[in-house]
């Protein structure tokens, strides 16, 4: 893996163990010469891992849409591009990257690593994705996930591509085994 996308809050969360993990990640990736691929802000827990990624000599990019360029972009990335819209910093960050990793966040978070999974349950992708588990930040997620193949929405095996680990390196260790199903997404002919 030579590029890792990291989608992640805006905000930084309650307490410092959020914050923590970003920075431990980045430092991580750093030292694994994984570059980091992300929305580039430099707020929130965007921008402590790539803050973290740069102050260990790794490098750092950012894929920002220009309604929020100025205001909130990081200014001292390896490189930064500026995108139209949301659709275009999606794709754009997908091409970039290797695998995904989803860091604590809200709405756009979820979003992003579900598109993501998603397109490797339709077979368009077989790249890693997975969450960082931070505090049992993800456990419910996780339970429902669960759910979804024990209520038949979900197969099992595509349940199996979400890799969940509460520590960088566990994750990565996860991504560098993973092997993507061949199997199709729907359950009922």
């Amino acid at each position: 893996m030579k590029r890792i996308c990291v989608d992640c809050g805006s905000s930084s969360g309650s307490g410092d163990a959020y914050k923590d993990m970003a920075k431990q990640l980045g430092k991580i990736l750093a030292a694994n010469d994984i570059e980091l691929v992300y929305g580039g802000a430099d707020i929130g827990l965007m921008g402590r891992v790539a803050d973290s990624v740069l102050e260990n000599n790794g490098k750092a990019i950012g894929v920002v849409p220009t309604f929020f360029a100025g205001d909130l972009g990081h200014k001292n990335l390896t490189e930064l591009h500026i995108v139209k819209t949301m659709h275009e910093r999606k794709t754009m960050m997908f091409d970039l990257s290797d695998a995904f990793i989803a860091l604590p966040g809200g709405f756009g978070t979820l979003e992003e690593i579900f598109e993501i999974i998603t397109w490797a349950q339709l077979g368009h992708h077989e790249k890693p994705c997975g969450f960082l588990n931070v505090c049992g930040y993800y456990d419910k997620l996780i339970d429902f996930l669960d759910y979804t193949v024990s209520q038949r929405f979900v197969r099992q095996e595509h349940r199996n591509m979400v890799i969940v680990d509460d520590t960088p390196e566990g994750l990565l260790s996860k991504f560098n085994a993973y092997k993507a199903p061949k199997i199709k997404k729907w359950i009922d002919p």
